[in-house]
């Protein structure tokens, strides 16, 4: 969500801040829930049913057209860790990437710097598009197949800025225990999944002040995170729209294009194809939550099962 008024009450930015925690949203999974939560889950199931469950129904209407796979890393590839230097992908689920990456055009979407990703996922021969699609870089076309080159970078004036304000507030939040500020390459993250409640206001408070001094960047909220980016017309989904168009195929009505994704940051790219009327999201979550993806998986180990079958499949296909 989109924080526009940074100089309202810091109340209200903190509120937010408890909504997302995982401890206040219970999981419609825990024992604790009660047949009221079992008809809203129902009722969310019925709007978007497991990719898993439908994978038979995706496959059909799959049929004759070239599945385009993108994919978010944190919560989507790898899980969600205390400490966000640590969220490694595993072995297995990089080899299911590259082996979705031999039969389909693939992109890895992701709010963390591109070199950060690639130094997580470690594959060649596929695009990444890092800071929320502001860093994306894709493979050349030389024999030197383990090159990427950098394809678009339209908040590339901004460098100096991120720099100058990572510096900042790492210096303003060391004095909150569990606090982190991550640099993003075109946007910084402050993550504070380590930080006692008592302490949320406080550090909301120095983002909210230091966004004062430089309104030229805009916040955003994540799980358990604040972003702050450059305040130009430019998310995921315009990241997606780019990767379409530079692959040749955007205008193809050939084309499925899925995206897979767990955060807020996701449900541009989900926007952009329902807006589109063409290929779907796949929203990775155990709670219910308004999205506009078609289709719903719980964990990272359930999207590491539909990347198998979605290989299996192809290879069926193909004969293999």
């Amino acid at each position: 969500m989109k924080i526009t008024d940074i100089s309202g009450k810091i109340e209200t930015l903190v509120d937010s801040l408890r909504d997302m925690s995982p401890t206040r949203v219970r999981s419609s999974f825990s024992d604790e829930h009660v047949s009221e939560n079992d008809d809203e889950r129902s009722s969310w199931i019925a709007l978007h049913p497991s990719a898993l469950d439908m994978f038979e129904q995706i496959m059909r209407d799959a049929e004759g057209k070239q599945i385009i796979m993108f994919l978010d890393y944190d919560g989507t590839l790898s899980l969600i860790t205390e400490d966000h230097d640590r969220a490694y992908i595993t072995d297995e689920m990089r080899e299911v990437v590259k082996e979705v990456a031999t039969y389909f055009k693939t992109a890895i979407i992701s709010g963390r710097s591109t070199d950060k990703v690639q130094s997580f996922v470690k594959l060649t021969g596929i695009h990444y598009a890092g800071s929320h699609g502001m860093d994306i870089k894709g493979p050349t076309n030389t024999d030197q197949s383990n090159q990427e080159e950098v394809m678009f970078q339209p908040a590339s004036d901004y460098l100096p800025m991120i720099d100058e304000v990572v510096n900042v507030l790492k210096e303003k939040t060391k004095s909150i225990p569990g606090a982190t500020v991550e640099h993003n390459k075109f946007c910084l993250t402050v993550h504070f999944r380590r930080v006692d409640e008592t302490g949320w206001a406080a550090l909301a408070e120095q983002v909210r002040l230091v966004l004062i001094d430089y309104p030229k960047l805009r916040l955003t909220q994540g799980r358990k995170v604040l972003e702050l980016r450059p305040s130009i017309k430019w998310d995921k989904g315009k990241a997606l729209e780019f990767l379409l168009n530079s692959l040749g195929i955007a205008e193809s009505k050939d084309v499925l294009p899925v995206y897979i994704g767990d955060d807020r940051t996701d449900e541009d790219a989900f926007k952009v194809l329902c807006e589109r009327g063409q290929g779907f999201g796949i929203v990775v979550s155990k709670t219910i939550k308004e999205t506009y993806a078609s289709y719903s998986l719980q964990d990272p180990s359930q999207v590491k099962e539909f990347l198998e079958r979605l290989v299996k499949w192809k290879k069926q296909t193909l004969g293999e």
